[in-house]
């Protein structure tokens, strides 16, 4: 019974190691790669836009505000 946990995380690491995807990337495919469908956020800024409209509609602060104010403690 206690041979199975170490046992069972070695392989969970192993499993781990394996499953990280590194890979060089050759000059001619940067080009492909750079495009701004390929990015997680293909349009930041309208993004950004829609998050803030969000969060000022919502009665609490939200994830993505950061704390202002005067120094009166109301946020």
């Amino acid at each position: 019974m206690k041979t199975r946990k170490p046992v069972a995380l070695l392989i969970l690491l192993g499993l781990g190691l394996a499953m990280t995807a590194c890979s060089t990337v050759q000059p001619w495919e940067r080009g492909i790669l750079a495009k701004p469908q390929m990015a997680l956020d293909p349009t930041p800024l309208q993004s950004s836009i829609r998050m803030h409209n969000y969060s000022s509609r919502e009665a609490a602060a939200s994830i993505n505000s950061s704390g202002g104010g005067g120094g009166c403690g109301c946020y």
